[in-house]
């Protein structure tokens, strides 16, 4: 990582990373081997999107988005309502990996999204 940039700065911006959550949810939402993680979703995943894009934008140094207009993530407590195992953390990052993969980010950024993400 480069120390003059923010992880957002290396994606690049909201444009990319915008992108990266757009195909993530394209692929949570088309793949069999998602359905699992699929079926906690509201059928919409339009506020998914844009819950994910404004965490990640935060998580990764740019506007604080989702806590400006949502307060702390609270992550661990606003999942509790779902029966998250293995399996379905496996096919989220199967799709997060999938979705870096088909990126155009550089390889050392991909890699330590992956490594982050994990």
């Amino acid at each position: 990582m480069n120390e003059l940039n923010s992880l957002y700065d290396l994606i690049g911006g909201e444009t990319n990373l915008r992108a990266l959550v757009d195909r993530f949810y394209d692929i949570m939402d088309s793949a069999p081997e998602a359905k699992d993680i699929r079926a906690y979703h509201a059928k919409s995943l339009t506020q998914s999107r844009e819950k994910l894009f404004m965490f990640l934008s935060g998580w990764s140094g740019g506007p604080s988005l989702y806590i400006e207009k949502y307060g702390h993530p609270r992550l661990r407590q606003r999942h509790m309502p779902f029966s998250i195992g293995e399996a379905e953390r496996d096919q989220w990052l199967w799709c997060m990996n999938k979705a870096l993969d088909e990126s155009e980010l550089l390889p050392s950024v991909v890699t330590h999204l992956k490594t982050s993400f994990f």
